[in-house]
């Protein structure tokens, strides 16, 4: 199993995807309600329900392919595919955005970004040179890859997050404007990794501002052994990150010297 999601029109659905399947149940009694085999054809890498649509489940996999189900009744992949995106190459992640969360972004593995209206299939924005675009956007190291994209409700923006492979990250705003569709870079994350960055948790979530969370800005994981949590840039401190530094290196376990009675 790669990835998870919980939904339904009732809430009570299991979404799983696994090798070239998309599997649900029905968490409340564990059993499996549908088992959808024929949509794609290699590792579904992301299953993810609507947020203002709970009966629509969205996957996406290695092959290429976005596809949209409804999920309620018996569910089977002859009445119940409703529609079929093609990003062209492997899906790594995508998530929902727009006022009514009608919109889908898709980052693949070969760090490109499209966008999608997924209630009519139409791709919006195709990035293929999204790095190039980014880097333009700062004065700092080339962007080697993206870790994910942050979307704001009230400010209806989204940011595609890049990174540096000396760890260095920044939210870069994304608009619909082929011309123009990477601002440059609103939040510039550096000095808390060494290496890849792997995840971001943004402290403000999918529903509020970038960084108005209690002056924490958000978390971050990378493949040095670290994580970093960030403040926002009104809370005043020496130390903009705070870094995990006992998870970075294992303490030795002290062998405890056994009581010899004789």
């Amino acid at each position: 199993m790669f990835t998870f999601s919980f939904g339904g029109s009732n809430g009570n659905l299991l979404a799983a995807g696994s090798n070239a399947q998309v599997l649900l149940w029905d968490w409340r009694n564990s059993k499996q309600v549908a088992c959808l085999e024929e949509s794609h054809m290699d590792d579904v890498t992301q299953v993810k329900f609507a947020p203002n649509q709970q009966s629509k489940l969205i996957s996406a996999a290695v092959d290429g392919l976005v596809c949209v189900f409804d999920t309620d009744g018996d569910i089977d992949e002859d009445s119940h595919l409703l529609s079929v995106m093609n990003a062209e190459t492997s899906v790594a992640k995508m998530g929902f955005f727009g006022n009514m969360y009608q919109k889908l972004w898709c980052l693949t593995h070969i760090e490109t970004l499209s966008v999608w209206d997924w209630n009519d299939g139409s791709r919006e924005l195709n990035l293929e040179d999204a790095r190039s675009l980014a880097t333009d956007k700062w004065n700092l190291d080339h962007v080697d890859y993206f870790v994910d994209c942050h979307y704001s409700l009230p400010d209806d923006r989204l940011w595609l997050i890049g990174g540096t492979s000396a760890g260095t990250l920044g939210y870069f705003p994304v608009r619909n404007d082929p011309a123009g569709a990477i601002g440059s870079a609103e939040a510039i994350l550096e000095g808390g990794h060494t290496g890849v960055v792997r995840t971001v948790y943004p402290a403000a979530g999918t529903h509020e501002s970038l960084g108005q969370s209690r002056g924490i800005f958000g978390w971050t994981g990378g493949e040095d052994g670290r994580l970093c949590c960030w403040r926002s840039d009104e809370i005043a401190e020496i130390n903009k990150s705070w870094i995990s530094s006992s998870l970075v290196s294992k303490l030795q376990k002290k062998t405890k010297s056994r009581h010899q009675p004789y």
